[in-house]
């Protein structure tokens, strides 16, 4: 699990942050393999999360053996949060991060040792921002099983990572888990988590990644294209949602390109971590 750092060059590499915003336009983005218009693929994905909602940590459990959950600890362990933060999950429609957070956050253990102020955990907030209501609503149902139903540290929101509704320079962690390949312009993306954070502030994307080692690269791409798409049809009755998930691994930028994208974003301390041979990676990032 070697840590990479990727150093942004002086000169051309360097784009100026508001003209890499302007410079995202064009008129095709891909849907999985397909070659869609930019204005559909926000629907289009929409339907996908809405048919595997009630299904969706399920199969993330299936898929993966259970080892999702052991990425998000190390997402969550590399975010530090602490008591007072305000921070932001987007994609997390089903509360799996935001939980995690939550929990480290609350944990007995830790404000024992760190001899917690009160009050500042009255400040917590952590936001669960999703486009999608039906990811929400199965965070919430989650939330009350936990009896987080009315907890003034979770605030859900319905909202888009393109166009966050939350002000400049108020939040101090980000987090994205399995979700920013899902976007239609993944740069835009990236501009709002700059544009939300303070100076300081972490941002941190899990995601589904390249594999690197060739014997298991295709041992890896037998059992996404031969396995994952029967398992959804199997377990939530949906053969062609997750054959968009699969595919739409495929078509994320490689690991290098990605952390490139982020450092051209205007963050710094730009690093990657590949977990299982590169199956997933944890980017982080500072803005400063």
């Amino acid at each position: 699990m070697a840590l990479r750092s990727v150093s942004r060059r002086i000169g051309s590499r360097i784009l100026n942050h508001r003209s890499f915003v302007a410079s995202l336009h064009s008129h095709a983005t891909s849907f999985g393999f397909q070659e869609i218009k930019e204005e559909d693929k926000s629907k289009l994905v929409g339907n996908v999360f809405t048919n595997v909602a009630s299904s969706y940590d399920i199969m993330n459990d299936v898929m993966s053996g259970g080892l999702h959950r052991l990425w998000k600890e190390r997402l969550v362990g590399k975010l530090s949060p602490f008591p007072g933060m305000k921070h932001l999950d987007v994609a997390g429609g089903t509360g799996d991060v935001a939980f995690r957070i939550y929990d480290a956050i609350y944990s007995v253990k830790r404000r024992a040792l760190q001899k917690v102020d009160e009050a500042s955990l009255e400040e917590t907030q952590i936001y669960v921002c999703d486009i999608n209501s039906n990811m929400l609503n199965v965070g919430k149902q989650r939330a009350a099983e936990r009896g987080l139903r009315d907890n003034k540290s979770l605030v859900w929101v319905e909202g888009d990572a393109e166009a966050l509704s939350f002000d400049d320079n108020s939040m101090d962690g980000y987090t994205i888990a399995f979700g920013i390949r899902n976007v239609t312009h993944i740069e835009k993306a990236l501009a709002e988590a700059y544009r939300v954070l303070k100076r300081g502030g972490r941002f941190l994307c899990l995601e589904l990644s390249h594999v690197e080692i060739p014997v298991f690269k295709n041992l890896y791409d037998l059992y996404s294209f031969q396995v994952i798409p029967n398992l959804g049809e199997l377990i939530a009755g949906d053969r062609e949602s997750y054959q968009y998930l699969v595919e739409s691994v495929r078509r994320f930028p490689p690991q290098e390109r990605f952390a490139a994208m982020i450092a051209d974003a205007g963050f710094e301390k730009v690093e990657y971590e590949n977990l299982v041979g590169g199956v997933v990676a944890i980017h982080s990032a500072i803005k400063l």
